[in-house]
């Protein structure tokens, strides 16, 4: 049977409606797709009780929490943005392995969040987690930050409050048909995905705020050089690994950033971009030009799978 959007619209706030009452409720999101849509079905069951969260970690695209609180304004959505970088800087601080950094940003943003949650006088805690987060999470590909409840961790226990998430059987494709029926401009349901943990799984080895703000501005090129062609993801990773380059006729120990842009439908399965080859220059000549401490481009040319989307 073919998935309705406004079946399914009606049913969640209904849900949400009667789950919360007349309490309210902090609906966390990062401007993405999910979140975005999850926040969404909470204004529309329950209004202004229904706060909107933008937690500026530190780990966003160049100008994304004052960019994304905007628009959600603009939508109507009651918005607000916490500074909250410290903490999160903190907790990836001497952090390589991929599997501690992703345990390690969510010990610290529901940390966080529960707290402001608290000081907010909210009682539920609305996420936008799809069905894909739980698959890959239960499968032991990689965790998924926002998926507790289905690994054992109890919520309620932990964190104090009763979480719900609206989106938890649906798909990419569906959420973002979701996102249409709800009147979300294309701009918000057409978005590229981003990781929850943002650019610190794109900084392979530790996450320093100085390594954050390379991949930051690489990334910012990428989706410039990429913004016209119909990419499931495109983005700039920074490796751990050095490369020896040139500059000046000496030898110059540099880093090294990989160029990944993959289409898909649902993040189960992807393929790379045929991204034309003077595209690829002019990105490539731009982070040279604007990253002066990256020596060496490369292009990931892997499909899912093998490979995950993101690198970690």
């Amino acid at each position: 049977m073919a998935f309705d959007p406004e079946a399914f619209i009606e049913k969640q706030v209904r849900l949400l409606r009667d789950e919360v009452g007349n309490e309210k409720a902090f609906a966390a999101t990062s401007g993405g797709v999910d979140s975005t849509v999850s926040a969404m079905l909470a204004h529309k069951a329950i209004g202004n009780r229904a706060i909107v969260a933008f937690l500026d970690d530190g780990l966003m695209r160049e100008g994304e929490p004052e960019d994304v609180v905007g628009r959600l304004k603009g939508i109507g959505l009651n918005a607000k943005l916490y500074k909250v970088q410290e903490p999160f800087f903190k907790a990836l601080k001497g952090i390589t392995d991929p599997e501690e950094k992703r345990k390690a940003f969510r010990r610290t943003f529901y940390d966080t969040l529960t707290r402001i949650a608290r000081e907010e006088g909210a009682k539920y805690f609305i996420q936008g987690t799809i069905a894909a987060d739980v698959v890959e999470t239960k499968g032991g590909v990689k965790t998924q930050h926002n998926v507790l409840d289905q690994i054992g961790i109890e919520t309620s226990k932990e964190y104090g409050f009763k979480f719900i998430e609206p989106l938890v059987e649906l798909y990419k494709p569906e959420v973002r048909k979701v996102g249409e029926r709800l009147g979300l401009p294309a701009e918000m349901c057409q978005r590229r995905a981003f990781p929850g943990p943002g650019l610190s799984l794109r900084v392979l080895g530790e996450a320093t705020p100085e390594r954050v703000a390379v991949v930051r501005r690489a990334t910012k090129i990428v989706e410039d050089g990429t913004s016209d062609l119909s990419s499931f993801q495109a983005f700039a990773v920074l490796l751990s690994d050095k490369a020896t380059g040139v500059e000046g006729g000496r030898r110059k120990f540099g880093d090294i950033m990989v160029i990944r842009a993959v289409d898909s439908e649902d993040a189960m399965t992807a393929k790379p971009t045929r991204i034309p080859w003077r595209r690829l220059e002019e990105i490539r000549d731009r982070i040279l030009v604007e990253l002066p401490s990256v020596v060496k481009v490369l292009y990931d040319l892997t499909p899912k799978p093998p490979s995950t989307i993101e690198y970690i």
